[in-house]
């Protein structure tokens, strides 16, 4: 089972959201309170078992409806992937890939793992 570590940084609260073998899958923005950042990762769990999947990187690709997991490349040519809630916030985002395959087993990862992941909180 997954699990999602949250930590305070120096301006804030964040989580990683790591699947069964200790990858981290999607990471969060940096949220001012330890509440906020709760409050972020219950919208992951929500929202990943039932978001639509864009794929951004196809040629004339059908815009989902919120919630839904955005796949697009970056500058520097990597696949990544969102997750937006229902009102259009970014909640959780992924690292670069490498290959979109790779991209799209990491959205699939965040479906299984994030609804049921406990919560640590990592001592700073």
């Amino acid at each position: 089972m997954g699990k999602f570590i949250l930590k305070q940084t120096k301006t804030g609260f964040k989580f990683d959201l790591k699947a069964t073998n200790g990858q981290v899958i999607a990471t969060s923005e940096i949220y001012t309170t330890e509440a906020a950042c709760k409050n972020g990762i219950e919208s992951v769990r929500k929202n990943a078992a039932l978001a639509n999947l864009e794929d951004q990187t196809a040629e004339n690709y059908e815009v989902a409806k919120h919630p839904k997991f955005e796949i697009y490349t970056d500058k520097a040519g990597e696949f990544r992937f969102r997750l937006k809630a229902r009102n259009g916030e970014i909640i959780a985002v992924s690292e670069g890939y490498v290959n979109k395959p790779n991209c799209e087993n990491g959205v699939e990862s965040v479906r299984k793992n994030a609804p049921e992941a406990e919560v640590i909180k990592e001592e700073a």
